[in-house]
């Protein structure tokens, strides 16, 4: 049966279109119950005896979720009790179109064969279709068509022999009109919260309950926040310019100030600084909110004390001045900056947010304050009463709402992630925290892989240069699997060199569009943590087929310079290959190679070949501006039974590092010209923008304190100025300035080329640069290698790779994956460096001083790699005096100045006492202020030993 719908649209060009849309109504979409008869269906879904212990419905029951309670109560629907559940496409439709991310979970529970979800296409059924009537609004129709398909459901499964104990459906519903009106029609009908209160076999339900809007508001007589205005005249006050819409960032030394990041227009954008709870008026870390600003002469300077939102719960009707006295205003004119409140939220970007129970010190309580890991995001208020299992273990809770007569924002427990402080545990915590997706690899990613056994077809090979014969190898860091680059260099008949840049061509193996590569553009990046990796791509590709090991055939996509001896390039081809690794060492062999006299084999050969020109071509790129910045890396070496850091190191760099670093370059170079020339709209290149001169301000004033001079106008003029900075008798004067440099450079990120004109890179002194060298574990590098493969006719295009604004949509998402494995990196440093100390007791190093804050010194370990801040006011001790100059800047601790590069000895120790937030402690022994340092531990303990006994 066929039913058309026709309606009037207005085109952009001002005209008027038609439009006609066919519905095709059905006899033959089937119930999926295992109790009827009449469906001629092959298999079903729904279980004959849908039994749960239920206090409300004691027989066998179908139960049918409506829209609202699918969005808010998901994380109830996703526990495995929950069964024998019809979705109905009218629920699924309006999902689909207000939440992505529900709408995914939802997906992903019906794929579930144990769990009986069924999805019943109503609006495309004869009998349980039902136009909207005039005058109804959507949402009514769509309540309605809900009801219909319960009624038809109720009367399509009852047979003759049931009885009043016989099978049911059941909707469930929170809005109180839509139950009138399903009551008022004969149907079994409940609100959500009371059918899972009657669970009675799994109580713990109750606690994944999201709050309703009427249980959100916790009553309260005093009204703690201004009301939030509504979006339309948030809208219109935007569009006037009387508000500013940015996103909300909270601080994470201070819970009561923020700042909201306007974007403006192009580069341009401002922050407006919030200050005070009546003025940040609820909104959370992320959201996009609605700011006003305040009259100038309301304008303060950021806070420069730390405050932490611990400690006992504040009550509702606390005194907020009370509260917010330690906001020390800084009167100074040059201090003060724009100050704003926010007025309303436009969009929430809440997350289920990992974190630790404070039980309640009220005995039977079931309300309890949740502390997010994460300093930014409130406390939350949950309802719970597993509070005596829960304390002590890590796990995610999600908020709710939060009314305006509330404290804190009201939210309900999700999951438990385990016990703080373990392993596995924290490593969690770490990759939800930082956003990193590392589910295991979905069925229907995995069913894109290669069939096995895979091998090389004559075919393959009539498309690619045979490159197997060349004396090709890769150099890497130890324990390495996902080898993505080889090299090699050889001397040709006319006395020139060949060089090659052999990279994985992981682009054969994963399509555009399938589900394998739309899985790779999300994750965007592998995420190296200690000890742990988590793929972009699945491990057969990743340390296998892709993989550039030795002594195996393997696809290549391969750059080959013809040069000569200067290193000057004097020819460029890029191909499709095959190769065959005739080594993979690591960076130590590779250089024992080099240095041994007594090798003369064809890959040692090579490698100096290659190790020599890199010499050149560095000394070129350095003479170019290119900057050489330090930081301390760190290298754990764990126990290989308990994977527990047993010594912890900064890495050494060799010169095999270099030599494999600058044909990287070259490598990226050469394809960015190349791709850059074919496609000017739509390349994918990295640009690092030059700082603004004020980020240098810190490193002028600390080598001016040490009477060196640095320049800035240019990164050569910064280079060259780095190059020639040195004090007598202070040999790591030129590293920390280094490191202190790489504190002041922007982020490098990536942009397609025609959205944008600055391609400049400041760092590497290029005028173009992309990243082509690891498609491994960065997708960026997947769609260089597409573009590229295009320009030589390699392989053929596609429509989203030739469209600008979708691959800048694409490089937003890949630089913020970027950023946050950078930080989830840290933060697994971080980590396994509290572990690392853990053991260690107290330990006394030498340490120089980086940063000079009012109140604390920042010290630099060099042995470890480590920083550490020692504080010189403490809660429980006197407060020496402290004078903070800012122009140095300098310290004065009682008669002792510290400026910045100061040498010092600290003790080092893991302060254990916040379990949620373990910090490393340091505290001064040398210079000895009286009051201030302390004595220097007498023996330093030794490791506790392993047992040997496990």
């Amino acid at each position: 049966m066929l039913k058309s719908k026709t309606f009037v649209k207005k085109t952009r060009s001002g005209g008027v279109m038609k439009v006609v849309r066919e519905h095709y109504l059905r006899d033959d979409i089937w119930c999926g119950s295992e109790v009827c008869a009449e469906c001629k269906q092959d298999s079903t879904v729904l279980q004959r005896d849908a039994c749960i212990e239920s206090s409300l419905c004691s027989y066998p029951h179908y139960l049918v979720p409506d829209t609202n309670v699918v969005l808010h109560q998901i994380d109830v629907l996703e526990d495995p009790m929950i069964r024998n559940v019809i979705i109905l496409q009218t629920v699924l439709q309006e999902v689909r179109h207000r939440s992505a991310p529900v709408y995914k979970r939802l997906k992903d529970i019906i794929h579930e064969q144990g769990r009986r979800f069924y999805t019943f296409t109503n609006e495309h059924h004869r009998e349980t279709f039902i136009e909207r009537e005039p005058g109804e609004s959507a949402n009514d129709r769509n309540d309605r068509a809900i009801r219909v398909a319960v009624k038809w459901y109720s009367q399509h499964l009852k047979t003759p022999e049931s009885g009043p104990d016989g099978l049911k459906v059941v909707l469930l519903t929170n809005d109180q009109g839509n139950k009138q009106k399903a009551e008022e029609n004969g149907l079994v009908v409940y609100k959500f919260e009371e059918y899972i209160k009657s669970l009675t076999a799994n109580p713990e339900l109750v606690d994944r309950l999201a709050l309703s809007s009427d249980k959100n508001e916790i009553t309260s007589s005093k009204v703690l926040f201004p009301e939030h205005l509504p979006l339309s005249k948030i809208q219109a006050g935007i569009k006037s310019g009387s508000f500013l819409q940015g996103t909300f960032r909270a601080s994470r030394d201070n819970y009561l100030e923020a700042t909201v990041f306007v974007q403006g227009e192009g580069e341009d954008s401002t922050e407006v600084l919030i200050q005070g709870l009546q003025n940040l008026n609820r909104a959370v870390h992320q959201d996009v909110v609605a700011v006003q600003l305040l009259p100038k002469n309301q304008w303060v300077a950021p806070s420069s004390v730390v405050l932490q939102d611990d400690g006992a719960a504040k009550d509702d009707n606390v005194d907020e001045d009370e509260e917010e006295k330690v906001l020390r205003r800084s009167l100074t004119e040059a201090a003060r900056k724009a100050t704003g409140k926010v007025v309303g939220i436009i969009k929430r970007n809440w997350r289920p947010f990992c974190g630790m129970l404070n039980v309640s010190q009220i005995k039977e309580s079931t309300r309890h304050l949740f502390t997010p890991a994460d300093r930014r995001i409130p406390r939350i208020r949950i309802e719970t009463r597993q509070a005596s299992t829960l304390a002590g273990q890590r796990i995610m809770v999600a908020i709710d709402g939060w009314p305006k007569d509330s404290r804190y924002p009201n939210g309900h427990f999700v999951r438990s992630l385990g016990g703080a402080g373990e392993k596995d545990t924290e490593e969690e915590v770490l990759l939800l925290e930082h956003d990193v997706p590392h589910q295991a690899f979905s069925q229907a990613v995995l069913g894109f892989l290669p069939k096995m056994p895979w091998c090389i077809t004559p075919e393959d090979m009539a498309q690619r240069q045979d490159l197997r014969h060349l004396t090709v190898c890769s150099v890497d860091p130890p324990g390495c699997t996902d080898i993505d680059d080889a090299l090699h260099c050889r001397q040709l008949e006319n006395g020139n060199l060949e060089v090659g840049v052999h990279i994985a061509d992981v682009s054969h193996f994963i399509r555009p569009g399938n589900a394998l590569d739309k899985e790779a553009a999300n994750r965007g990046t592998t995420v190296y943590l200690c000890g742990k990796r988590i793929d972009m791509v699945p491990e057969l590709l990743s340390s296998n087929l892709c993989s550039l090991r030795s002594n195996v055939e393997r696809f290549a996509f391969s750059c080959i310079w013809e040069m000569n001896h200067e290193a000057q390039i004097l020819k460029t081809q890029f191909t499709k290959s095959v190769i065959n690794s005739k080594a993979s060492l690591t960076y130590a062999e590779a250089q024992m190679r080099i240095d041994d006299t007594n090798k003369n084999d064809d890959i040692t050969n090579s490698l100096r070949g290659l190790n020599k020109l890199a010499k050149i071509l560095k000394r070129k790129r350095i003479e170019n501006g290119a900057l050489t910045l330090s930081s301390l890396e760190v290298r754990f070496h764990m126990d290989s039974e308990t994977h527990d850091p047993i010594d912890l190191q900064t890495k050494e760099l060799m010169e095999t590092n270099s030599m494999v670093e600058e044909f990287m370059l070259l490598a990226n170079i050469s394809v960015a010209q190349k791709i850059y020339n074919e496609f000017p709209e739509c390349a994918l290149l990295r640009k690092h923008p030059a700082p603004p001169p004020s980020n240098y301000d810190i490193l002028i004033k600390a080598a001016k304190s040490k009477n060196v001079t640095i320049h800035i106008d240019s990164a050569k003029a910064l280079a060259d100025s780095l190059d020639v900075a040195k004090v007598d008798g202070f040999l790591y004067f030129n590293t920390l300035l280094r490191i202190l440099a790489t504190r002041c450079m922007m982020q490098a990120v990536y942009f397609c080329s025609g959205m944008d004109s600055d391609f400049h890179h400041y760092g590497l002194a290029s005028p173009i640069y992309t990243h082509f060298t690891s498609p491994i574990r960065r997708y960026a590098d997947i769609i260089v290698h597409r573009l590229l493969a295009v320009a030589i006719g390699a392989d053929s295009t596609y429509p989203d790779l030739m469209d600008k604004h979708k691959q800048s949509a694409l490089c937003n998402n890949l630089n913020y994956r970027h950023k946050m494995s950078q930080y989830a990196q840290r933060a697994s440093v971080a980590f396994h460096t509290q572990l690392f100390f853990k053991t260690r007791g107290i330990l006394n190093e030498e340490g120089f001083v980086l940063f000079v804050r009012k109140n604390a010194i920042i010290v630099l370990i060099p042995k470890f790699g480590l920083e550490g801040t020692v504080f010189f006011d403490s809660k429980d001790k006197v407060s020496p005096n402290l004078i903070f100059d800012e122009e140095g800047p300098s310290l004065k601790v009682e008669q002792h100045t510290f400026h910045i590069f100061d040498q010092v000895k600290v003790t080092i120790s893991l302060d254990d006492s916040n379990i949620q937030h373990q910090k490393i402690r340091m505290a001064l022994i040398e210079p000895v202020i009286p009051g201030v340092s302390v004595p220097a531990p007498e023996v330093e303990p030794q490791a506790k030993k392993q047992k040997l006994d496990r």
